[in-house]
């Protein structure tokens, strides 16, 4: 089937924000004049409507983070090796995605884009609907049940996809000044599908079954609900998308401006810098659970209800991080975002070390206290880091232009092309970092996934769980260490204005 795409012509230019087929050839953001008479109502619109897309793409992507839990209690029982093989994949299909929907912004406008982007929703969501729950795989061998529920929870990455999309498409609608706010909300509004779906499918899931059973640790449920509660609002985001979003004609992050950005050390720097703040934000939303239940089992036989609902645990967290996402977009826009950011990594090795230490004295309340603060300040530094890329190839663009004798505003253009193109490939690399969490949580996990098989009853492989509470301190110490990396390299990049700069020149002192 042949989609036919709204054309793009080089007619002249018409008026500052007319649109032509919803297309907006003549957009100056930075033009104050400009921006008060039309440009911030068109971009409000936009961010407005691509905001509630995102989210949805975002609750579709970590849905399975509540799916594996669930599993047992559908007749699924899978070991937590594969339970977080179960999260990490739609994870990596999704950082895989991000790239792609990036150039798909310039191929088919962001207003036509969102509506593909949205629809493609309905896959994950209809597998999840039909296949999970049905009779003929309950009948099938387990290795059967695996790979099907391997393939179901693919499909899920689509939704990770569309953040990299949105993102490099609203960046072109906000003026430099604005960019940090915009972005951020634009981000948080996405990562609050991770809370949402974390605190109402648990809840959806259970409706019908009877209170009573429902707060057992075994009790019935209906997983196809996970799937349908999300249709309706999939269709009303790609509808809202194609009646009231818009394409610029200058919102092109093109392959000559992603290889020029490939070449650009910044890119790679600015990526690394992402994974740790994004890649922990989108890793522990979908690991946190199943390390809760793996590693506390006393706390949570203690208190059955938070069993039931262990997923809404995991929505503290991601709500806390996307709340703080533009926080951190807007405090950077007034003391740097280099600063914001060194200040995360530095808050989360010390939270980091405390949840060894709550895991090494069995104190669930010091454990999960840390990753609420880990939450916070990896979504502060989403926003942070975000605003940190179109700041420095926004510098890079003058210094070319000032060595070159280059005209200004063609070069400035040409960089925020470049600072797009940053966006989708940091966003790709960062959420990779999310699986790359729970690649070293699954490794930890498979010396208790052996000793747990091995034993004969039950109350044996409850007993021998609980002995080996402790097998996430081997992932915590990786994490600790990245972060100290990362701390490293922020201020090495960015903030150092002494040591060694005659050789190896910092940014710092240009506001990054």
């Amino acid at each position: 089937m042949t989609v036919a795409v709204e054309p793009r012509t080089s007619s002249p230019r018409f008026a500052r924000g007319a649109r032509r087929g919803r297309w907006i050839d003549d957009w100056d953001p930075d033009d104050e004049g400009f921006w008060q008479s039309t440009g911030r109502h068109i971009a409000r619109r936009n961010l407005i409507f691509s905001i509630f897309a995102e989210h949805l793409g975002f609750a579709i992507w970590v849905l399975w983070s509540v799916v594996v839990i669930n599993l047992a209690n559908a007749g699924l029982p899978m070991s937590l090796a594969e339970m977080f093989w179960l999260t990490a994949v739609p994870n990596l299909v999704g950082s895989a995605l991000r790239i792609p929907y990036t150039f798909a912004v310039p191929r088919f406008g962001g207003r036509f884009w969102t509506v593909i982007s949205a629809s493609l929703l309905l896959l994950p969501a209809t597998l999840l609907a039909v296949v999970v729950p049905s009779g003929w795989l309950a009948g099938q061998a387990h290795d059967t049940q695996f790979w099907v529920l391997v393939v179901c929870a693919a499909t899920a990455g689509v939704g990770g996809g569309n953040f990299s999309s949105s993102m490099a498409n609203i960046s072109f609608f906000y003026p430099e000044r604005r960019k940090g706010l915009a972005l951020g909300l634009n981000a948080a509004g996405g990562n609050l599908g991770v809370a949402v779906v974390q605190l109402v499918v648990p809840l959806v899931v259970v409706i019908g079954v009877p209170a009573a059973a429902a707060r057992l640790p075994e009790h019935e449920v209906h997983l196809a609900y996970a799937g349908l509660i999300w249709m309706p609002f999939i269709v009303a985001a790609a509808l809202c998308a194609w009646l009231f979003m818009d394409s610029l004609t200058q919102a092109r992050s093109d392959a000559r401006s992603y290889l020029t950005a490939l070449r650009h050390g910044q890119t790679w720097v600015m990526s690394v810098l992402y994974i740790g703040t994004f890649g922990s934000f989108i890793g522990y939303s979908f690991a946190l659970p199943l390390v809760i239940k793996n590693t506390f089992p006393e706390f949570l036989a203690a208190n059955p209800f938070i069993a039931t609902y262990l997923a809404g645990l995991g929505f503290l967290g991601a709500l806390v991080g996307s709340v703080s996402r533009p926080f951190g977009g807007w405090l950077s826009d007034r003391i740097g975002g280099a600063r914001v950011t060194l200040g995360c990594f530095l808050g989360m090795i010390v939270c980091t070390a405390l949840a060894i230490v709550g895991v090494n004295v069995h104190s669930f309340e010091l454990f999960f206290g840390s990753y609420m603060v880990i939450f916070l300040l990896s979504g502060a530094g989403n926003g942070s880091t975000y605003r940190m890329i179109p700041v420095i190839f926004g510098e890079l663009g003058r210094r070319e232009a000032a060595a070159g004798g280059l005209d200004r505003a063609d070069t400035a253009l040409r960089f925020k092309r470049q600072a797009a193109a940053v966006i989708g490939i940091a966003g790709a690399i960062g959420a990779f970092g999310g699986f790359l969490i729970q690649v070293m949580f699954r490794e930890a996990s498979l010396s208790v996934t052996a000793a747990v098989n091995a034993a004969t009853t039950p109350e044996r492989k409850a007993a021998v769980a609980a002995a080996n509470a402790d097998w996430s301190t081997s992932a915590l110490w990786v994490f600790l260490a990245g972060y100290v990396v990362f701390a490293f390299l922020t201020w090495f990049c960015y903030l150092r204005r002494t040591f060694a700069v005659a050789r190896v020149p910092s940014l710092a002192g240009v506001g990054v």
